[in-house]
């Protein structure tokens, strides 16, 4: 029986070499580590198709990645911050803002390009704001906004700078659709897929599925309460079409693995309801909070595609639940002896469930 997961399960020392601060070239050519019940094996992802069970299922998360993060200038004070546009309530933005002085509500912030945003409430560590041009958000920030590429990778790279454009084609899935452009982080399993790699699963007759979890900032807040159970998740949304429900079904009828590209997808599929009450037509739609930690009787998924994962983070867990504490730390230690690239543009790693 899989014993609990405590705080001390989740932490591990990172050399910051193995910090990856930007990805490979190509794709797939990232390292993968197979993480088998008794072995742990050295590939690459582009051997993924050769490592699949014969006719596995892949669900991947075609949620595309806003150009959600903005410089600032207060319009009073010409004062710099930053901020990461994290939703829309309404007509009020909702954003997270980091700046040098006090913020208040009435401050004017400008964005470029004309673009002005007004503070009218804070909301929690967050502020709702007005903002000047009544264009859709995503047509915004695709004028004013740059990739919201996670903080410790940017002070990673320290003066080893990365165009925004690069960033904006590599933090994006080749798969994306750019109409579910709602995210403000990465489905980072996904970045590893190229036309090659496609291609190779095609191949082999491997079915991709697709699903949507608009990925939200919190996916990298760590745990900072005293236990796991009382961390509070964050809430996502996640939409699930009616073609992907029905390969989905007839997957588990015929016994075939379920294979989740990324955290995102686990919790997607895992946040479905009973099989038995999914629709025949329409597709299903909702909101989670799911947190997955050790014991977790997993219902759809089968095995997984990931990255390496912040210590003391939530998606660790997932993972700690799929293959067990001891594997989780002696692959984790395998890695960073191996030096594996880390983090949102590293390496990956691919298991089945115990």
């Amino acid at each position: 029986m899989t014993r609990s997961l405590t705080i001390a399960d989740l932490e591990y020392d990172l050399p910051e070499g193995l910090i990856a601060t930007r990805p490979v070239t190509p794709r797939s050519s990232a390292k993968l580590l197979v993480v088998d019940s008794d072995e742990l094996e050295h590939k690459h992802v582009l051997d993924l198709p050769a490592l699949l069970p014969e006719n596995a299922l892949l669900v991947v998360n075609e949620t595309a990645v806003l150009p959600a993060r903005f410089k600032t200038t207060r319009v009073d004070t010409g004062g710099k911050g930053e901020g990461l546009f994290l939703s829309q309530d309404d007509v009020l933005w909702v954003v997270m803002l980091k700046s040098n002085s006090k913020l208040r509500e009435g401050i004017v912030l400008g964005l470029g390009n004309g673009v002005q945003l007004e503070l009218v409430e804070r909301s929690g560590k967050h502020w709702k704001c007005v903002c000047n041009d009544t264009r859709p958000v995503d047509v915004v920030l695709q004028a004013v906004g740059m990739t919201p590429i996670p903080p410790y990778i940017l002070s990673a790279r320290g003066d080893k700078t990365m165009s925004d454009s690069d960033d904006r084609e590599r933090y994006q899935t080749v798969y994306a659709s750019m109409a579910q452009a709602k995210s403000v982080a990465a489905p980072t399993a996904g970045l590893h897929f190229d036309a090659a790699l496609l291609d190779a699963l095609s191949e082999k007759g491997i079915e991709l599925a697709p699903v949507t979890l608009h990925v939200g900032a919190g996916t990298f807040k760590g745990i900072e309460t005293d236990t796991i159970e009382a961390h509070e998740m964050h809430e996502e949304m996640w939409e699930v079409r009616q073609s992907t429900l029905d390969a989905i079904r007839e997957s588990k009828q015929a016994g075939r693995h379920v294979i989740a590209i990324g955290t995102t997808s686990v919790r997607t599929l895992e946040s479905l309801p009973p099989v038995e009450t999914w629709p025949e037509t329409g597709g299903l739609a909702g909101e989670t909070r799911l947190m997955i930690t050790p014991p977790y009787d997993f219902k759809v998924v089968n095995g997984m595609l990931t990255n390496f994962h912040l210590p003391k983070s939530t998606l660790l867990t997932l993972v700690a639940a799929m293959i067990g504490i001891d594997r989780l730390k002696s692959a984790y230690a395998e890695a960073i002896e191996k030096e594996y690239r880390f983090y949102s543009y590293g390496d990956a790693m691919f298991f089945l469930s115990q």
